[in-house]
Order: structure tokens, then C-alpha cells, then sequence
């Protein structure tokens, strides 16, 4: 019962982060752009499998003289359980009016139709979605040689696991990844704003849940269950091979427990990967309130992406 109860509170609070999802911040002007035919032209709703959330838009730049093209695709936040690639229009727009191709996509979320839907599964429809995005782009005219890839909160994990666990088998090179405040791993003991380091039951059940495996209480008790977290987990595929990263995470995040961005920046800094890593010292999930460092974070945004994907 009390296992049921902790991860309907989690699941809950998960879907409250929509609302306070990471999004633009009004002093982030150079960020954005008033978006109109000029600048380049939006498909949307492409489908890229039989399940009906398999859809994806993207964004082609106005300039089709080039001979290959950076892709960025962003993934939306919802906690898993909700959310829309529409959602990120906005960042879209803007990355799509610096030069490069642009994709959001949705996937299969976990809701009453689909009970069985984990974050291992939404990772997977993310992968298989990404041989269809370039062959789209390069039915456009825009054909991609390279890609970064990214997201706020659930889109942030799905981004990093397929930066890292995914990039030696993505059709397009995966050259950087960018995100905020994404779980990164799932140890129980980081999850203490959920009670997870107290309560085994409940620590079982949520990341049977998430990861689609059965992790049992006895798994907990004795610290033996990184096979079953491990496809979910993102931190535990970087290797000295990973790709550049720049990470956000809030100190006062509730919401993605602020403990388990730890394993990935030991992971990056063990592993030599070129990383920059902003914290948000007066923030929790929405990095509301530390405008100077997201900035500072969208400038390293810009550079990395400047560096790695060109224009």
C-alpha cells in the first residue's frame, strides 16, 4: 500500500512539472525570435511509427543552398507522463533561425491508455524515430551530418540517454547534448525528496515502473539492481568516448532530486568528456530564479553548438 501511495505522490508531482516546466525566461530575448516565412518553413505531425504519439515536426531554415546541415532535436519535459513536442516551439523557432534544422518529438506517454509505457520504452521510440527524421530532412533538401541533441526535465533524461547510451548506433552523428534539470540516474538513496531512501517498497515499485523490469524489495535492500535501472540511467553509459555536454541543475529541485546529477558529473569528469556544468543556486525544477546564470548557460549553449555543429 504505502509503495502505491509513494509513487502515485511521485507520479503526481511528475506531471505538476508541466507546469512549471523549463521553458524560456523573459529576460532571454537573444534567445528567441518572432518567428514568420522568411526565416524557414515547419512540417509537423510526420510519423515515424504505428503508435499514434509517433510524430514528429520539424524546422528547416530558410537557406536550402548548403550541402549538409547540423540537426538539433529538442525533447519535451512532462514528467513522462504528459507533454507535447508544441511545447517547445519557441526554442525550435530560435534554433531553427540560426541555421539549423530543427526537430521535436513525441512519444508514447505513461497515462491510463498506456499503463505500460516506461521510460525505457519512451527512449526507445526516441531512437527509432531518428532514421525517419533524416531521411525527411533529406527529402526537404536539407540532408544533416550531424546532430546535438536536448530537452528540459523528461526530455532532458530521454536526451542524455540518447547522447550516451545511443550515440554509437545513431544514423546521425551525435556531436554534443544540452539539457536541464533531466534525471540522470536512479539510485534510490538520491531520491529523498520522495522518500525513496527510507522506503524500499516504494523505491521498487517507481523504478519497476520507469524502467519497465521488475526490481524487487530485496533488490533495494542489498543495492543490487543497477542491471535492471541501467538503460535508464544515463550516467551509467558515459564513457571517455562521450559526447561534449552542458548540464543545468536547480539546488532546490523537488521535483528532479538535485542528489543524482552528482553521478553525472563524476561520470563526465572520471571519463575526461568535455562538459561545462551551471548550477542554479536559488532554484528548484523551473530555474526560475537565477536569470544570470541561464544566460550563462545559453551562451555556453550557443558555443558548443557554434563549435560542434557549425552553421
Amino acid at each position: 500500500m504505502w509503495g502505491f501511495i509513494y509513487v502515485s505522490v511521485f507520479l503526481i508531482v511528475f506531471v505538476i512539472s508541466i507546469i512549471v516546466k523549463i521553458s524560456y525566461h523573459p529576460g532571454l530575448k537573444d534567445y528567441s525570435v518572432k518567428w514568420d516565412s522568411s526565416m524557414g518553413t515547419i512540417y509537423t505531425d510526420i510519423p515515424y511509427g504505428e503508435n499514434n504519439a509517433n510524430r514528429f515536426d520539424i524546422y528547416v531554415p530558410a537557406d536550402n543552398t548548403k550541402k549538409t546541415y547540423g540537426l538539433v532535436v529538442y525533447l519535451h519535459a512532462g514528467g513522462f507522463t504528459t507533454g507535447d513536442k508544441s511545447d517547445d516551439a519557441e526554442m525550435l523557432k530560435w534554433l531553427c533561425s540560426k541555421g539549423y534544422v530543427a526537430a521535436g518529438i513525441n512519444y508514447t506517454l505513461r497515462d491510463e491508455k498506456h499503463p505500460q509505457a516506461s521510460v525505457y520504452s519512451q527512449s526507445m521510440e526516441i531512437k527509432q524515430s531518428m532514421p525517419y527524421i533524416a531521411e525527411k530532412s533529406k527529402e526537404l533538401g536539407y540532408p544533416v551530418d550531424k546532430m546535438a541533441i536536448s530537452g528540459g526535465s523528461a526530455g532532458g533524461t530521454l536526451a542524455l540517454l540518447y547522447a550516451y547510451r545511443d550515440a554509437d548506433t545513431s544514423p546521425i552523428p551525435v556531436k554534443m547534448v544540452f539539457e536541464l534539470a533531466g534525471p540522470a540516474s536512479f539510485h534510490h538513496e538520491d531520491w529523498k525528496n520522495y522518500g525513496l531512501d527510507q522506503n524500499e517498497e516504494a523505491a521498487a515499485n517507481l523504478f519497476s515502473i520507469m524502467s519497465g523490469n521488475n526490481i524487487t524489495v530485496d533488490m533495494i535492500e542489498s543495492d543490487d539492481y543497477d542491471n535492471e535501472i541501467r538503460d535508464i540511467s544515463a550516467c551509467m553509459w558515459i564513457n571517455n568516448n562521450s559526447v561534449p555536454s552542458v548540464i543545468a541543475y536547480g539546488v532546490y529541485d523537488k521535483i528532479c532530486p538535485f542528489d543524482s546529477s552528482r553521478h553525472l558529473i563524476n561520470a563526465l569528469k572520471e571519463n575526461n568528456v568535455p562538459y561545462d556544468y551551471f548550477e542554479f543556486p536559488h532554484s528548484g525544477h523551473g530555474l526560475q530564479n537565477d536569470d544570470k546564470i541561464y544566460i550563462q548557460y545559453m551562451e555556453k549553449v550557443c558555443e558548443y553548438l557554434d563549435r560542434y555543429l557549425g552553421r
